[in-house]
């Protein structure tokens, strides 16, 4: 297989006239061949935890006996990506060929048998001749230009298995080698660029579906902004209306102010002429005057507090703008991260997708492995019952020999022909053997490699579910945050209600006013009698009416008292 590798990557290096990369096949098929030629007859390194069977052990000998191989070693060290001895062994092999010194370094090794009886059994191939024709078969490869990324791979997990394919085609079918493989790396690129395209079209989509969204959620911003400038144009109207009334109220109470003043200095000219009851008229202007100013000083009250209650409404709007900000930047903040819990699901999505492929891929690859043991274990039953009858044969031959020496000395040489034949297939059945036995342990390993690596993967779909349980702990953020919103636009809507309520009260109040502003005292003498007893009037009984009056207008209806000087007697 050795030399079959060899030549066959000799002459598609030629005929390819290139530089030879990573990953083209008869080079990846050498470096397993080369794997399994230096592991041949390998002893196995025993401690107390495990037993390890490397070859990076004697490669590391080429640094002792040949000087200029310490850079290849030094940079093996210094590659991050390698962990196991077998991944800086294969990176050797690699460094070692792009180098054009792999027959030098190997040589060195054959040379000193006495140090790799250390590493290799008796029997080994690198003990033995064939280990020196191998070697001489690598010097051809000084021809080959490669050009192989060692930090890239992952040399530690790769399986080493040949490929019996590549050497058994027809010599029609490498003529048509090169034409095949550019077909198939067209193919490839199609296969690539449609699938991009699918891709492309995917995310367009959904940027299509986030645009639509977005443009929605503007357009009921916009609205509820509209809805907002007009309340707070309404509210500003209301105000000049209150202010103009406020106004009309004022110049109202001045007038009647001075309709009182004449009233009074006519009543103090009357009252001079008449000799009774002088003191006590001037003592009742003197009140009525106070009266009048306490009741001015009270509309200036009201003014004043109204002027306050509308400082708070615009303090109110204001308020209610901060908070309509407020939701929408909380609005902003929940769509991002909307966003980023989209990207994450896509991400987790693409995610499972790639280990369920992989675990699909690696149970294809454990199924092949089972059926080839299977079929080893076949073959090996096979060979054990040769041996058995081969031994069985051997013994009636012996037997028959002893008891026919004396009748069968003629027959003699052709029998001892026919027992030396015998040993040769029995040598060759013990080689086979052997073989089976190297290719059934790298099986084994093989397979141990591939359970390591579904254990790995299930540790992947542990991480998986732990982040799908981060993502719906996400999405009842995410609610809890919709709940809050609803519950501040609650509040909101509470606040117009108070609105609403506080201007109907406004409007009972104007309505009581205007019922009050068409009424206009009758004058002291034609008021004689009372409308409803048609009793005279007198200073006292008026003082009594007054104050009922007073008091009913001022507890029931919560009307200032300077309304009722236009109310009827």
């Amino acid at each position: 297989m050795a030399k079959l590798s060899i030549k066959g990557l000799i002459e598609s290096a030629l005929s390819f006239g290139r530089t030879l990369d990573s990953d083209y096949p008869p080079l990846q098929q050498f470096f397993v061949v080369m794997e399994h030629c230096l592991k041949h007859g390998l002893k196995v390194r025993k401690s107390f935890l495990s037993s390890n069977k490397t070859i990076w052990g004697p490669l590391e000998l080429v640094e002792k006996l040949y000087p200029e191989a310490e850079e290849i070693g030094a940079s093996v060290r210094d590659l991050p990506g390698l962990k196991t001895p077998l991944g800086r062994a294969r990176a050797w092999l690699r460094l070692a060929l792009m180098q054009k010194k792999m027959a030098d370094y190997l040589r060195c090794l054959i040379i000193q048998r006495d140090l790799l009886s250390e590493f290799y059994e008796y029997h080994a191939l690198m003990m033995e001749e064939e280990g020196a024709v191998i070697v001489g078969l690598l010097v051809g490869l000084n021809v080959i230009d490669a050009n192989l990324c060692v930090k890239g791979e992952d040399l530690d997990s790769q399986v080493g298995v040949i490929d019996f394919s590549m050497y058994l085609k027809n010599e029609d079918d490498i003529g048509n080698k090169e034409r095949n493989v550019q077909i198939a790396a067209i193919l490839d690129q199609k296969n690539y660029v449609e699938e991009l395209n699918r891709q492309l079209n995917s995310t367009v989509i959904s940027l299509h579906s986030r645009v639509d969204s977005l443009e929605k959620s503007n357009t009921k911003l916009i609205e509820e902004l509209a809805i907002a400038k007009n309340n707070i144009i309404k509210l500003q109207e209301e105000n000049h209306q209150l202010r103009s009334e406020n106004k009309l109220i004022l110049m109202k109470t001045q007038q009647h102010l001075e309709v009182t003043k004449v009233d009074v200095e006519a009543e103090l000219q009357t009252y001079k002429h008449s000799r009774q009851g002088l003191d006590e008229m001037y003592n009742e202007a003197r009140r009525q005057l106070r009266d009048e100013s306490q009741l001015r000083q009270d509309v200036e009250n009201e003014l004043a507090v109204q002027v306050s209650m509308k400082h708070e409404i615009e303090l109110a709007m204001k308020l209610l703008e901060k908070d309509i900000h407020e939701k929408q930047d909380t609005l902003i903040g929940l769509r991002q991260q909307l966003e980023e819990v989209k990207a994450i699901n896509i991400e987790m999505y693409q995610k499972l997708q790639g280990s369920e492929d992989s675990m699909k891929e690696k149970n294809e690859i454990i199924a092949r492995l089972e059926e080839k043991t299977n079929k080893i274990t076949v073959a090996m039953r096979q060979l054990e019952q040769r041996l058995q009858q081969a031994e069985k044969a051997q013994m009636e031959a012996e037997d028959e020999d002893k008891k026919h020496l004396q009748e069968c000395q003629s027959k003699s040489d052709s029998l001892q022909k026919q027992i030396s034949q015998k040993e040769k297939q029995l040598a060759q059945l013990e080689t086979d053997l052997k073989i089976e036995k190297e290719w059934r342990q790298t099986l084994q390993e093989d397979l141990q490699k591939e359970k390591d690596a579904l254990s790995h993967l299930r540790n992947e779909t542990g991480q998986l579910i732990s982040l799908k349980k981060e993502f719906l702990n996400l999405q009842d953020e995410n609610q809890q945050l919709k709940k809050i919103y609803h519950e501040q636009e609650q509040a909101l809507q509470e606040l117009g209600n108070k609105l609403s309520e506080s201007k109907l009260k406004i409007e009972d109040i104007k309505e009581a006013n205007k019922a009050l502003q068409g009424l206009v005292w009758l004058k002291d003498k034609e008021a004689t009698h009372c409308k409803l007893c048609e009793k005279e009037f007198s200073l006292s009984k008026r003082k009594v009416r007054l104050a009922i009056i007073e008091s009913i207008y001022l507890h029931k209806l919560h009307i200032p008292f300077c309304h009722l000087a236009s109310t009827p007697q």
